[in-house]
């Protein structure tokens, strides 16, 4: 399969669509979740629509949260001293796991590495950035996720 045919794992996913959908139903559940309920106690209705937006850039969709919400550097401040524990990131990962099955995000391994590749990633950086006395870049490009080495199978 030449790289032409494979598409983006954003268009894989089902593009916004399918991406707001998931992070609808994953807020929903984090709203309720005892341990990172919390952190998102004053959040923006917008939240999960701009989660959308970030993760369809990193999937290779629109550039749609650098242009409207700043990139990078706007994702990283929403995450400065925050002080995200391990297990709160783990809860997060674990939710937003349900979440994609919840809403029929694809569930073939080759999607579902390549997704969760970019989530372990995502969120272990997230927790770093977040600690007190944290020093990251402050200036860099939205991540771009691809399949990695194992592209979707097509028959």
């Amino acid at each position: 399969m030449d790289n032409e045919a494979v598409p983006s794992l954003y268009e894989w996913a089902g593009g916004v669509a399918a991406l707001e959908r998931l992070t609808e139903v994953f807020y929903q559940h984090v709203k309720k979740d005892e341990l990172i309920g919390p952190l998102f106690a004053h959040m923006d209705p917008g939240h999960p629509r701009y989660v959308a937006m970030w993760l369809g850039e990193v999937f290779g969709g629109p550039d749609r949260y650098t242009k409207e919400r700043g990139g990078y550097p706007h994702m990283l401040s929403q995450h400065l001293g925050k002080a995200i524990t391990e297990p709160q990131r783990r809860r997060w990962v674990n939710l937003l796991m349900d979440a994609a099955d919840e809403v029929g995000l694809p569930d073939d391994p080759e999607f579902r590495a390549a997704f969760a590749g970019y989530i372990e990633w995502g969120t272990r950086l997230a927790v770093h950035n977040s600690q007190p006395g944290a020093k990251p870049p402050t200036k860099a490009p939205v991540p771009h996720w691809g399949w990695g080495v194992a592209p979707p199978y097509q028959p």
